[in-house]
């Protein structure tokens, strides 16, 4: 059992650290001083900018899938949608957030493929302007996380928000005045593909990228599930894919067309006109 005296020795470390470059890797080191995790990172969203890894533990993920993620692929991320969506603050499980589908997503199989993840949970941080930060901590080479050290992981949380809280308060802001490019890329998430498809199949899309299942999806829209695979072919068909990796693939590309976003469906700028519905 841990003791008070370890977690005040673990969480001394990055108390020390406050307002310096290393305070991320020193928060995660005396998280992992108390429980044994493999991969972690710190990712901070601020105002309305794209997120900033302050931390990732080598090995987490490919470069690649870093970049895909960063291109707009987090607007699918389920902590990244707890905390924006649904304003969720506190210590989370990956399985409390993500849909019932989210494993055979494509977003899953991009960002997660590779790392051999069991188990995973994180913590969703309120910071000044109304950013937030996501620290996540991973178990890829082991077993998942006992519930004894989730409860540990729990108890620590508002030691852990203090801190945060505390670095981020003096740290200085790098948001640029009119640039919102966090806020363009997640109205384009909800107007993807709205030129071309009914407001229905728009629905059906967007909750497919999120990673919810048929069952679920018909659910969420009081549908039959027939009627959701009959609106998943119709899209398919108008946005000339066939499965959902291109789909996930035709959501990305678009964003890239979105960085000067006007209010309008990405895909106009993508296809360079719209197509008829």
């Amino acid at each position: 059992m841990t003791s008070l005296a370890n977690c005040c020795e673990q969480l001394a470390k990055p108390l020390a650290r406050l307002n310096a470059d290393n305070f991320s890797g020193s928060l995660i080191e005396g998280i992992n001083g108390l429980v044994d995790f493999d991969d972690a990172s710190v990712i901070v969203y601020e105002t309305a900018n794209l997120p900033v890894f302050e931390f990732i533990k080598p090995g987490k993920h490919e470069p690649s899938s870093l970049d895909i993620f960063m291109q707009g692929a987090f607007l699918l991320d389920p902590y990244y949608v707890a905390a924006t969506r649904d304003n969720k603050r506190g210590f989370f499980r990956l399985r409390e957030l993500a849909p019932d589908g989210f494993r055979r997503s494509e977003y899953y199989r991009i960002y997660y493929g590779l790392s051999g993840l069991q188990d995973e949970c994180g913590y969703l941080i309120s910071i000044q302007d109304g950013g937030f930060i996501n620290i996540s901590l991973l178990k890829t080479q082991s077993k998942a996380f006992t519930e004894r050290q989730l409860l540990l992981l729990r108890e620590i949380e508002p030691m852990v928000s203090g801190l945060c809280s505390a670095h981020w308060k003096q740290k200085a802001h790098s948001d640029q005045p009119g640039v919102k490019l966090r806020n363009q890329l997640g109205a384009a998430l909800g107007s993807f593909g709205t030129s071309i498809l009914t407001r229905r199949e728009s629905q059906v899309v967007n909750l497919i990228l999120l990673g919810h299942t048929t069952r679920m999806l018909a659910k969420a829209l009081g549908i039959s599930p027939e009627t959701v695979k009959l609106h998943r072919k119709h899209s398919y068909k108008k946005l000339d894919i066939s499965t959902q990796s291109e789909l996930f693939y035709l959501f990305i590309d678009s964003l890239m067309s979105a960085r000067k976003y006007s209010g309008d469906d990405p895909l106009i700028a993508y296809l360079k006109k719209p197509l008829e519905a």
